[in-house]
């Protein structure tokens, strides 16, 4: 259960922020995450407050840039003082490098629990999100794209990171995101499953 000021707090300064960012890292995103490191923090038998705001302050720095949006997001969690209230400078510094740990492209595992939570949460497998999400991203980032560029990249970004052998790598076993990782792998090898997948998506995003 988490402390409902701390509730009121995050949704009142920091869900906000999300208002504004791409549909790939917005609001409907932070939730998600906010919802599965709460379910993996109970999992894990961590502190559901310290789960809740790193979940919370992931993405926050998105507006300074994608490639460093983890150090940015992780500065900003650490410097606001209303935090103070309920959380030591040590839990506030675990917090810190749970957020720049986040990225699924870190070539280090998480230094802690709430790393390995906030990593894992941040890899939201259910009913194809990540494809979604990939569609989601190139129509914003890359408008200059035809439907056959996009579909290219598509593959692509797929290919490196969620494919058998790709980068993302899970951290919390027997959380049940494997199964969701396997069943996501199998429609992302199949070329017909991979391209109507792509297909729905770009229709209800264009």
């Amino acid at each position: 259960m988490v402390n409902p000021e701390i509730v009121d707090y995050v949704e009142s300064t920091v869900i906000p922020l999300y208002k504004t960012f791409d549909r790939a890292h917005g609001e409907e995103h932070v939730r998600t995450v906010i919802r599965d490191s709460l379910e993996l923090a109970d999992f894990c038998h961590a502190d559901a407050n310290m789960a809740y705001v790193v979940a919370a302050y992931h993405d926050a720095g998105m507006p300074e840039g994608r490639e460093t949006h983890h150090l940015t997001s992780a500065r900003l969690l650490l410097a606001d003082a209303n935090l103070r209230k309920w959380f030591t400078e040590e839990q506030l510094q675990v917090m810190k490098e749970a957020v720049e740990d986040h990225r699924a492209s870190s070539k280090n595992p998480p230094r802690t629990v709430y790393g390995r939570i906030v990593a894992d949460a941040d890899r939201d497998l259910t009913n194809l999100t990540p494809l979604k999400r990939t569609v989601q991203f190139g129509l914003k980032h890359y408008p200059e794209l035809g439907r056959e560029e996009q579909y290219e990249r598509f593959c692509q970004h797929l290919q490196e990171k969620y494919a058998e052998g790709g980068y993302l790598q899970l951290w919390i076993a027997g959380s049940g995101k494997e199964k969701q990782l396997k069943e996501l792998r199998e429609v992302i090898a199949d070329p017909t499953s991979r391209r109507e997948a792509f297909n729905f998506f770009y229709e209800k995003e264009i």
